[in-house]
């Protein structure tokens, strides 16, 4: 099986009305809580093993995952060899002890992993650690050494934030590609499947620190898509600096100090970097925009990387990942807009990158979601084309996002009456402290640095940018007011730094 192949498995189901993949489950399966579910485990020594270096485990269907998903290992020659169901593989835990199913019962997908070279000497001879699961509908989770698993990323956002609801297309079939003798990555094809588009991708994967997966997809609409995510990411964000961050937002009753997966947006292009806090709490889901012309790059980032800031021992949110999303040119000619000029606007086509945060107090829910949309409409029988690289982040400064500009680190808000604070404190006047560090600030205190600030709504008073020596960055200071009355919506507040006429660090861009 190559790429090509998958693409022409594609084509045809595109030509074709939309079946699904099948969801039929044995009883037992079907009636399965979430303990239930956890304690099915795939038997490690039933490893399917992909050279030296690599190997997959199984995951069970039941509970949720009730999805058939077909398995096959395509060796380096010859055809592809599918993957069988066996009870045999799981050690099925006390709730279905002694019971086995049919081989047709399948899979609901794999995870894959490596043989780093830095393995702790406690661990046995040839272990191999976990860096990559593809669970559920297009989802997958990529994490580098050491790293805990955090955001999602997935094949495609189909609807997402409408008023007449999501769809989410699953990946039907993985064709896990084995690698050359000694290879440091390892190829993925698979085939997706929903009711408006079939498509066949190709996942080039790097383990290590960072891990890489290049993504290359080719994509034929069964009709006409309203909105179309590219590139998805999905996270979960309770609290960070200031609470949810939202406008009148109930406070969570939690010994943690900030729970989350990712706490802002990055979205990068040739004239700009721009990070958007995230926030939670609102009354009703919210879609925010960026238009990119052209797109650099995006992604969700886990900016704050120290324990305290969390307190929690087992969920270790400091180690979990950002995603970055980094367009490329395709293999073909073709451009995801239709019509769209790769030098004018980039590999994706002209867009922008749309967040949809919708307000949850569960910790379990991903309530976030990141994808680049196109701005030309996605036609029935025209098919697209695109090519990114994701890439996983830790602590930053990182190479995956060049240049000198400085980075937002915090973002805190309270009542500008410090001096003579009224009882309640007045909401007219907040205190924003953006906090930035980067190689490129100047040491210098003396230096002429100056805070350029702008507001959608109401106003910005007396902005302060100064030096904090106890981190080597700097801070800007700025009260807003708000008008009178407030808007229905949020009010976008945006800052930087600046040298001159020369801007030094990236664009905060919060809502208020």
């Amino acid at each position: 099986m190559t790429f090509e192949g998958v693409v022409a498995q594609a084509e045809r189901l595109a030509a074709a009305p939309y079946a699904g993949p099948p969801e039929d489950l044995p009883a037992p399966l079907a009636a399965l809580t979430y303990d239930g579910y956890r304690s099915i485990v795939f038997k490690p020594a039933e490893s399917l093993h992909l050279g030296p270096r690599f190997s997959a485990q199984l995951f069970h269907r039941g509970f949720l995952q009730r999805k058939r998903v077909a398995l096959f290992v395509q060796p380096r020659s010859g055809p592809p060899r599918p993957v069988a169901y066996e009870t045999r593989l799981f050690d099925l835990g006390r709730k279905l002890e002694g019971q086995s199913f049919p081989p047709e019962l399948g899979f609901a997908g794999f995870r894959l992993h490596y043989a780093f070279e830095d393995t702790p000497k406690w661990r046995p001879p040839g272990f191999q650690e976990e860096f990559l699961v593809f669970l559920g509908a297009s989802y997958f989770r990529l994490r580098a050494a050491g790293q805990e698993y955090g955001l999602s990323a997935r094949g495609l956002a189909i609807g997402t934030g409408l008023p007449s609801g999501e769809e989410f297309p699953d990946f039907t079939a993985h064709w896990l590609c084995e690698p050359q003798e000694q290879a440091r990555s390892l190829t993925v094809l698979s085939l997706l499947d929903s009711p408006s588009v079939a498509g066949a991708y190709r996942f080039e994967i790097a383990p290590g620190e960072p891990a890489r997966i290049t993504v290359t997809a080719s994509l034929h609409p069964r009709k006409a898509i309203e909105r179309l995510g590219l590139a998805p990411l999905t996270s979960m964000f309770l609290i960070g600096q200031n609470g949810p961050g939202a406008r009148n937002a109930q406070p969570f009753d939690d010994f943690r100090p900030q729970v989350h997966d990712s706490d802002g947006l990055v979205v990068r292009t040739p004239e700009d970097r721009l990070w958007r806090p995230l926030v939670n709490g609102r009354p009703a889901p919210q879609v925010s925009a960026f238009a990119a012309h052209p797109l650099t790059g995006f992604g969700l980032m886990q900016r704050e990387r120290t324990f305290a800031a969390y307190l929690d021992v087992e969920a270790r949110h400091e180690a979990r990942p950002g995603l970055w999303v980094e367009p490329v040119q395709p293999a073909r000619p073709e451009m995801v807009a239709a019509g769209a000029s790769p030098q004018a606007d980039g590999p994706f086509g002209a867009g922008a990158v749309q967040l949809f945060e919708i307000p949850s107090r569960e910790e379990y829910m991903d309530n976030v979601v990141a994808a680049f949309v196109p701005a030309a409409p996605v036609e029935a029988g025209r098919p697209l084309r695109l090519a990114y690289r994701l890439t996983t982040v830790g602590a930053e400064p990182v190479p995956v996002l060049p240049g000198d500009l400085a980075r937002v680190v915090s973002t805190r808000v309270g009542s500008a009456e410090r001096l003579r604070p009224t009882e309640p404190p007045s909401p007219q006047r907040r205190l924003y402290a953006i906090d930035f560090e980067g190689p490129g600030l100047p040491k210098d205190h003396d230096a002429s640095i100056t805070a350029v600030v702008s507001a959608s709504a109401g106003t910005l008073i007396e902005p302060v940018a100064a030096p904090v020596p106890q981190t080597g960055g700097w801070r800007i200071y700025v009260e807003w007011r708000p008008p009178a009355p407030m808007p229905p919506g949020d009010v976008v507040l945006r800052a930087h730094l600046a040298k001159g006429d020369e801007r030094i660090s990236e664009t905060w861009d919060a809502v208020a």
